[in-house]
C-alpha cells in the first residue's frame, strides 16, 4: 500500500559537549514542544537497584542547582504549560509543552537539571515513599496490576536487565543512599548520553543560540558503555501463572521473540504489522474468532513492545498477545486458537483488502501521534537517540504500507509454541 511520507523539516546538531539537538520547527500554532531523553531505562539498572531508573525519573523533579524544589512545576505552570518524565525499558525523558513564547524558559529548566539535580537524602527519602506508594497503587493493589509488561519478561528472559521487576523491590528501593543516586546520575545523566529535541514555533537560529546559551556550559561527560541485553530465542515453550486476589476474569499473555528493531528494520516491521492484523478492530482474526465467534474471550489485545511502543525499544523484544477470560475460560483452548489463526495466515495467507485496512488504521495512528508538536518532539528524540535518524519519523508510515502480505505470512509462522512464553492469571477476585 502506498502511503505518502511526511515533510517535517528536521535540524540536527552536536554541542561540543555532546549533547545532540533535534529541531523541528512548525509555525503552525504558537506553541513549542521541549523533549530531553536520556540513554538509560529499566534494563539499565545495576543488580540490587531494581526501580532505580523510574526512581531517578522522580528525583530529577526535586528541584536543580539554580531552582528550589517544586520550582520546576510552577514555572512551567504559570507559563501557561504542561510537563512530565517517563521511565521506559530503553530511556528515560522529560518534555513540555509551552507557549513559544516560554521556549528559553523550558530549555532553563532543562539544562539546570541536566547540569546538577539536587540529590539530598531528604529528597531521596521522600521520593522513595512516593514510588513504593505507585508500586501500591498501580501494582499491589489493582487487578491486574503489572500484567503483562511486568510479569512476562522474567518468564520469557534469563539475564537480569531484561527479566527483572523494573518497578524495584522495596527492599532495593529503601537500602538506596544520595552515593547510589550521584553515582547513577554521574554516569547515565551525561550531555554524551542525552538528546534534546524541539519542535514548534520557534526560528532556528534563534533556537540554536539559546540552546548553546543554556546548554553549552554544561560539563562535558561522555556516554557510558552500552550493555549488551542479548539472549537466545526460545527452543521450547515456557509457561508460568500466579494467582491475583483482585482479578476478577482469568487472562492469559503471550509472547514471540521478533527480530532487532534496530539493526534489522525491514525483518522486523512484519510482526508490528501482524500484531494489528490480528488485534485491531472487530474484523481482526482474533477479535472476530476468539470474542464474536467462539466467545472464549472477552477481550483481546496485541503489541510488540511490552509496553507498546514499538518505535521506541531495543532488542531483545517480543510481539506480545493478551486476553481475558469468561470466568472458567480454558487458557489451553485459547492459545491453541492462536495457534490455529496464525498457522491459517501462514498456509492461506489474507483476505482481500485485510493488510491495506490494517496499515492504513496503523498510519493515520502514527500520524497522529505526530501530529501534536510535543508527540513529534519525542519521537524524533528517541529515534535520534536509538538510531542516529530523527528524520525516520517521517517515514515510518510509509515503511508500515510498504509490508506486504507475503513477509505478514513469514511472520505468522514464526508464532509457534515452542518460541512462545506464556503467563496465565488465576482470578482470585472471582471468589
Amino acid at each position: 500500500m502506498r502511503i505518502p511520507a511526511s515533510k517535517y523539516p528536521v535540524e540536527r546538531l552536536t554541542l561540543p559537549n555532546g549533547l545532540r539537538v533535534v529541531l523541528t520547527p512548525d509555525r503552525a500554532a504558537p506553541v513549542v514542544g521541549v523533549a530531553v531523553v536520556y540513554d538509560v531505562g529499566i534494563r539499565s539498572e545495576p543488580q540490587g537497584r531494581t526501580g532505580f531508573a523510574h526512581l531517578f525519573e522522580h528525583l530529577m523533579f526535586q528541584g536543580s542547582e539554580s531552582l528550589e524544589k517544586l520550582a520546576h512545576f510552577r514555572y512551567v505552570q504559570g507559563s501557561g504549560g504542561t510537563f512530565n518524565g517517563s521511565t521506559h525499558f530503553d530511556y528515560t525523558d522529560y518534555f513540555e509543552t509551552l507557549p513559544s513564547n516560554a521556549l528559553e524558559r523550558a530549555l532553563f529548566l532543562e539544562a539546570d537539571r541536566m547540569r546538577s539535580p539536587r540529590l539530598t537524602e531528604e529528597n531521596l527519602r521522600n521520593q522513595v515513599d512516593v514510588v513504593k506508594e505507585e508500586i501500591r497503587v498501580n501494582v499491589l493493589n489493582r487487578p491486574y496490576g503489572g500484567f503483562p509488561w511486568l510479569r512476562l519478561p522474567p518468564v520469557m528472559f534469563d539475564t537480569f536487565a531484561n527479566a527483572h521487576d523494573g518497578y524495584g523491590s522495596f527492599d532495593d528501593l529503601e537500602s538506596a543512599t544520595v552515593a547510589d543516586a550521584a553515582d547513577f546520575f554521574d554516569r547515565y545523566y551525561a550531555c554524551g548520553n542525552a538528546v534534546l529535541a524541539v519542535s514548534g514555533d520557534f526560528d532556528v537560529a534563534t533556537a540554536t543560540a539559546l540552546i548553546e546559551r543554556h546548554f553549552g556550559d554544561v560539563p562535558a561527560r561522555p556516554a557510558p558503555a552500552r550493555p549488551d541485553f542479548a539472549e537466545p530465542d526460545l527452543t521450547s515453550e515456557r509457561r508460568d501463572s500466579y494467582e491475583d486476589r483482585l482479578a476478577p476474569l482469568p487472562a492469559v499473555a503471550a509472547a514471540w521473540r521478533v527480530p532487532d528493531p534496530i539493526n534489522d528494520l525491514e525483518g522486523y516491521l512484519p510482526y508490528v504489522v501482524l500484531a494489528e492484523v490480528l488485534t485491531d478492530g472487530d474484523a481482526s482474526r482474533l477479535v472476530e474468532r476468539l470474542v464474536l465467534r467462539d466467545r472464549t474471550v472477552t477481550s483481546v489485545g496485541g503489541y510488540v513492545g511490552f509496553m507498546g511502543e514499538p518505535f521506541a525499544v531495543r532488542d531483545p523484544t517480543a510481539l506480545v498477545l493478551q486476553a481475558h477470560l469468561p470466568p472458567g475460560g480454558d487458557v489451553d483452548k485459547v492459545l491453541r486458537t492462536v495457534e490455529e489463526e496464525c498457522q491459517r495466515i501462514a498456509t492461506d495467507g489474507l483476505a482481500p483488502d485485510e493488510l491495506s485496512r490494517t496499515q492504513a488504521r496503523m498510519a493515520t495512528h502514527l500520524l497522529r501521534d505526530t501530529d501534536a508538536v510535543l508527540g513529534r518532539a519525542l519521537q524524533m528524540a528517541v529515534l535520534e537517540q536509538q538510531r542516529g535518524e530523527p528524520e525516520l519519523l517521517n517515514q515510518l508510515h510509509t515503511l508500515i504500507g510498504g509490508v506486504t502480505e507475503e513477509q505478514i505470512i513469514a511472520a505468522a509462522a514464526e508464532l509457534v509454541p515452542s518460541r512462545r512464553a506464556a503467563v496465565e492469571v488465576i482470578a482470585g477476585g472471582a471468589k
